[in-house]
C-alpha cells in the first residue's frame, strides 16, 4: 500500500516539505493552516467486479487505506450486486460514488443521455436502504478530446456548461454531492465573453473537483494542481489530487507506471506535506484500480 512507509518517511518528509515549500502570495498566506487529510480514492471502471469478485475490491482497499471508490454504472450489473457491495463497502467505512461520462457529455446532444443516468440514479436511491446508497455522483466528461474543441471551443464550453447545471441541479434535487474530473490545464482557457477561467466556474458548480495533475514526481504534480487548490480554498470547496498508474503513450513523466508502487509512495508522501498547507485538499484519487492493482504486484 502507498501509505506502507509514512511513519519511516515522516522526518524526512518534514525537513523536505519546509526547504520545498514555495514562496506564497497573499491568499495562500490566508488559507496556509495544515489540515488533515484522509481521503484515498479510486476509479473502478470495471463495474463487474462487484459482482464475480467484491471480496477481493474490499481487501484491497483495506490493505491501501481506500476510503472512496468511484464505481462506474453499469446497467447489465444486477442491482442486487450493488446493494451488496456498497453495504459491505459501507460497513468498512469506504464510500461509494456513482461514476460516469463520456466526451459526448459536454455536448448538449447527450441531454436524454444525461436524464436517462439521472434516472437511474434516482430510481436505485429510492429503493435502496441507507447503507446500500452511493455516497454522491462522480463525472468524468472531458469533451476537450472531442474533435469540436479544436474546431469551435466556446461553443463546446458553453454546452458543457449547460449539461454541468443540469447535473449539479438535479444532484442537489436527490441531496447528493456531485464532483467532476477536471484536467489540471483548464485554468489556461477563459469562458466565453467572460474573464473568468473555465476551471474556476467548474469549481464553482461542483461540491468537489478532482484535478487531474498527471506527472510521476511530487513537485510537478502540486505545481499542477496548485491554483486550483487555491481557488477552491477561497471559495469553500474540495480537491483531490489524481495521480496516474497505467502506461501512458504521451510520456514516461505523465505516470508511475516505470517507477512503480515504492517510488510513487514516496512521491504521493511529499505531495501530501505540500498540498495539506490548503483548506481545499482532501487527499489523493490514484487512477485506477486495474492498473494500481498491477502496479503493487510488479
Amino acid at each position: 500500500m502507498w501509505r506502507r512507509n509514512k511513519r519511516k518517511l515522516g522526518a524526512i518528509l518534514l525537513v523536505f516539505a519546509i526547504a520545498v515549500t514555495p514562496c506564497a502570495g497573499t491568499l495562500e498566506e490566508a488559507e496556509a493552516t495544515p489540515v488533515a487529510t484522509s481521503q484515498t480514492a479510486t476509479w473502478l471502471w470495471d463495474t463487474t467486479q462487484i459482482k464475480t469478485a467484491p471480496n477481493s475490491v474490499l481487501s484491497f482497499a483495506k490493505e491501501n487505506d481506500l476510503n472512496v471508490i468511484y464505481l462506474q454504472i453499469n446497467r447489465d450489473v444486477p442491482i442486487s450486486s450493488y446493494r451488496s457491495f456498497i453495504h459491505n463497502a459501507s460497513k468498512a467505512g469506504i464510500e461509494v460514488e456513482i461514476l460516469d461520462g463520456r466526451p459526448s457529455w459536454g455536448l448538449t446532444e447527450a441531454a436524454s443521455g444525461l436524464a436517462d443516468f439521472i434516472d437511474w440514479i434516482e430510481k436505485y436511491q429510492s429503493e435502496a436502504k441507507e447503507t446500500e446508497k452511493f455516497a454522491g455522483i462522480h463525472l468524468d466528461i472531458e469533451p476537450h478530446v472531442l474533435p469540436e474543441w479544436k474546431e469551435n471551443r466556446d461553443d463546446v464550453v458553453g454546452q458543457w456548461q449547460s449539461n454541468v447545471k443540469y447535473l449539479t441541479s438535479e444532484a442537489r434535487r436527490l441531496d447528493m454531492k456531485i464532483g467532476a474530473d477536471l484536467p489540471f490545464w483548464l485554468d489556461n482557457y477563459t469562458i466565453p465573453g467572460k474573464d473568468m477561467k473555465i476551471s474556476s466556474w467548474m469549481i464553482r458548480q461542483f461540491d468537489s473537483v478532482t484535478i487531474m495533475a498527471y506527472r510521476d514526481k511530487a513537485n510537478s504534480i502540486y505545481d499542477a494542481a496548485y491554483s486550483e487548490l487555491v481557488e477552491a480554498s477561497a471559495l469553500g470547496k474540495k480537491v483531490s489530487i489524481a495521480v496516474e498508474t497505467n502506461k501512458s503513450n504521451e510520456g514516461d513523466f505523465i505516470t508511475f507506471y516505470e517507477e512503480g508502487p515504492v517510488y510513487m509512495a514516496e512521491q504521493l508522501q511529499l505531495l501530501e506535506q505540500k498540498a495539506k498547507i490548503h483548506g481545499s485538499f482532501t487527499g489523493v484519487s490514484i487512477h485506477e484500480y486495474g492498473s494500481w492493482e498491477t502496479l503493487l504486484r510488479r
